[in-house]
């Protein structure tokens, strides 16, 4: 028995859920998600609330900061973190491959000098990103490595920052 069988078995039950009430109503698979966020204040520091939920964004004190909370890229690489190991659980359960863990640890490069108006070639944006992905499970390294692919091709936040949308600020 793997260590996360009774949560893949419920996650078994809701993807089977939502499959069936997807097909036969497709439009409801279709959300639309949103995310603010505003300065609190002389802090400087940034409530981000995302559904239900609020995480204080900060700057590190070099940036006139007090590290009360993540850095806004550090926030993207934790939303990358995240729906990667979502999606790990996920297409575990569709493949029936038995998991004892799973854990995503991420990087990237950001050169700040842009951010602040210093000329640089680069881009204001984090480059170099990579992500190790350790994945506990009986299953033989075939099955992982198909594992590894079927989220490769599924984690809707890879694929945005990989296979990036335009966005558009509103008037």
């Amino acid at each position: 028995m793997a260590k996360l069988d009774n949560y893949l078995e419920r996650k078994a039950v809701a993807l089977a859920d939502r499959k069936s009430d997807w097909t036969t109503n497709p439009e409801k698979a279709v959300a639309i998600i949103k995310a603010s966020s505003k300065v609190a204040g002389i802090t400087g520091t940034r409530p981000t609330t995302m559904g239900s939920h609020t995480i204080v964004s900060d700057s590190a004190p070099a940036l006139a900061g007090h590290s009360l909370g993540p850095t806004s890229p550090e926030m993207l690489l934790g939303a990358l973190a995240s729906c990667l190991v979502h999606t790990y659980l996920i297409h575990a359960t569709l493949m029936n491959i038995p998991l004892d863990d799973v854990s995503v640890e991420i990087s990237g490069i950001l050169d700040y000098k842009p951010v602040i108006g210093i000329p640089t070639p680069n881009r204001p944006a984090i480059y170099d990103i990579h992500y190790q992905a350790q994945v506990e499970s009986p299953a033989d390294a075939a099955t992982i490595e198909q594992l590894h692919a079927a989220v490769e091709t599924s984690c809707p936040v890879l694929n945005t920052i990989r296979h990036p949308t335009s966005i558009q600020r509103d008037h």
